[in-house]
């Protein structure tokens, strides 16, 4: 279908890029390398350039750590959205954030998308995407407290409560009055999972885009990969790719990433040999 964002739409032969830029001195990735508002504002000048039709605007890591109120993140990341929204009229603006407090006020600011990466955890969020015609990511956490590790977390399926969870936060943001055109769904990969389950979703990754709800996947640099290949952070590149090709595969249309130009190849590539795409140029054996 036809993907609204905000003030922006996208036809459903279209594969989005959504740019991190985290507003965090210790963000699990860069350390803190866009935490000052300026590198912040530079980031984002670098992956629009790069070709990011989305950027992702976080004020607290994902991760255990600092306690952030509403207020704090608030301070973090709603003038640095309005700032973004005057330079960059064109591009995506989306805010990870589970609170509905934070989530008015970014749309206030000239947000276009909500990525409630935190499953639900506030139910007001919906509403707020409702109130401002915004989209909103729905996300499976197993229904775990923000920003907290799982800790020997079982499911029978987690393909089918993936499946479950972020239809039902759907077909329920509908009901408050979001588009449906306006809402994607992410199995969320490491949250609320360990690796054996990240794994699984990637693998089985077919069966949530059969729902018809856009995918979003959240791969770059994960725990998943890194336990799988046994390397630190800052050297899971290829591990992310080879993960975002079976993804891109599978049909995913939205990859939230940390390198912009690598993934477009991979998953340009992919979608072509899965013949949902054209090649740029085609022209040997032709000519």
């Amino acid at each position: 279908m036809t993907l609204r964002l905000g003030r922006h739409s996208f036809d459903d032969d279209r594969t989005l890029m959504m740019a991190i830029v985290n507003r965090t001195p210790d963000s699990f990735f860069d350390r803190g390398a866009t935490w000052a508002e300026d590198s912040a504002f530079d980031r984002v000048r670098q992956v629009v350039d790069e070709g990011a039709e989305i950027v992702d605007i976080g004020g607290i890591k994902a991760a255990p750590g600092e306690e952030i109120d509403a207020q704090e993140e608030k301070r973090r990341v709603v003038g640095f959205v309005e700032r973004v929204r005057e330079a960059f009229p064109d591009v995506v603006i989306s805010v990870d954030t589970w609170r509905s407090e934070v989530a008015r006020a970014v749309c206030e600011a000239g947000a276009d998308l909500l990525n409630d990466a935190w499953g639900g955890a506030d139910p007001l969020l919906a509403e707020v995407a409702a109130e401002f015609d915004v989209a909103m990511v729905c996300t499976h956490t197993g229904g775990v407290t923000p920003r907290t590790r799982p800790h020997r977390i079982e499911y029978e399926d987690v393909v089918a409560d993936a499946i479950a969870s972020t239809v039902a936060q759907a077909e329920r943001a509908v009901s408050l009055g979001v588009s449906p055109e306006s809402l994607l769904i992410d199995p969320a990969h490491d949250f609320g999972k360990n690796t054996f389950h990240s794994l699984e979703v990637t693998r089985r990754l077919d069966e949530m885009v059969a729902t018809g709800w856009p995918v979003l996947v959240s791969l770059s640099n994960k725990d998943f990969v890194g336990e799988t290949l046994d390397l630190p952070v800052g050297e899971r590149l290829l591990g992310t790719l080879a993960a975002t090709a079976v993804a891109a595969t599978a049909g995913a249309r939205v990859y939230r990433v940390h390198q912009v130009p690598e993934t477009r190849q991979v998953v340009d590539m992919a979608w072509t040999i899965a013949g949902r795409r054209p090649p740029a140029r085609a022209i040997r054996g032709l000519a």
